[in-house]
Protein backbone atom coordinates (compact mmCIF):
# COMPACT_ATOMS: atom_id res chain seq x y z
CA UNK A 1 0.00 0.00 0.00
CA UNK A 2 1.35 3.46 -0.96
CA UNK A 3 1.41 6.31 1.01
CA UNK A 4 -1.25 7.69 -0.55
CA UNK A 5 -3.52 4.86 -0.19
CA UNK A 6 -2.95 4.39 3.20
CA UNK A 7 -3.81 8.17 3.88
CA UNK A 8 -6.76 8.16 1.89
CA UNK A 9 -8.28 4.99 3.59
CA UNK A 10 -9.30 6.97 5.96
CA UNK A 11 -11.41 9.81 4.38
CA UNK A 12 -13.57 7.07 3.23
CA UNK A 13 -17.04 7.86 4.73
CA UNK A 14 -19.72 5.81 2.45
CA UNK A 15 -20.08 3.07 5.51
CA UNK A 16 -20.90 5.50 8.02
CA UNK A 17 -24.14 6.30 9.59
CA UNK A 18 -26.13 9.33 7.62
CA UNK A 19 -25.43 11.46 10.42
CA UNK A 20 -21.49 11.16 10.63
CA UNK A 21 -21.33 10.74 6.65
CA UNK A 22 -22.31 14.40 6.49
CA UNK A 23 -19.68 15.38 9.18
CA UNK A 24 -16.61 13.24 6.83
CA UNK A 25 -17.86 13.98 3.56
CA UNK A 26 -16.79 17.23 2.98
CA UNK A 27 -12.86 16.15 4.35
CA UNK A 28 -13.02 13.65 1.59
CA UNK A 29 -14.05 15.40 -1.00
CA UNK A 30 -11.39 18.19 -0.11
CA UNK A 31 -8.78 15.12 0.24
CA UNK A 32 -9.51 14.12 -3.37
CA UNK A 33 -9.46 17.31 -4.62
CA UNK A 34 -5.77 17.76 -3.25
CA UNK A 35 -4.30 14.43 -4.20
CA UNK A 36 -5.44 15.09 -7.70
CA UNK A 37 -4.72 18.95 -8.27
CA UNK A 38 -1.39 19.21 -6.31
CA UNK A 39 1.78 17.19 -7.01
CA UNK A 40 2.68 14.52 -5.12
CA UNK A 41 5.59 15.37 -2.43
CA UNK A 42 6.44 16.13 1.47
CA UNK A 43 4.17 18.71 1.69
CA UNK A 44 0.97 17.11 0.09
CA UNK A 45 0.96 15.08 2.65
CA UNK A 46 1.56 17.29 5.34
CA UNK A 47 -1.61 18.88 3.94
CA UNK A 48 -3.28 15.68 3.72
CA UNK A 49 -1.96 14.60 7.56
CA UNK A 50 -3.41 18.03 8.45
CA UNK A 51 -7.15 17.40 6.85
CA UNK A 52 -7.23 14.09 8.02
CA UNK A 53 -6.94 15.71 12.08
CA UNK A 54 -9.00 18.29 11.10
CA UNK A 55 -11.52 15.61 10.33
CA UNK A 56 -10.98 13.56 13.15
CA UNK A 57 -12.16 16.71 15.43
CA UNK A 58 -14.80 17.65 13.60
CA UNK A 59 -16.33 14.24 14.69
CA UNK A 60 -15.32 14.18 18.07
CA UNK A 61 -16.84 17.40 18.28
CA UNK A 62 -20.18 16.59 16.87
CA UNK A 63 -20.13 13.25 18.67
CA UNK A 64 -19.07 15.28 21.95
CA UNK A 65 -21.66 14.98 25.39
CA UNK A 66 -22.49 18.83 26.14
CA UNK A 67 -21.02 19.50 29.72
CA UNK A 68 -21.96 21.35 32.18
Amino acid sequence: MSEYEHIMQFFAYAHLPPHLQAVSKPFGELAERIAATLPSNPERTVALRQLLEGKDAAVRAFLAEERP
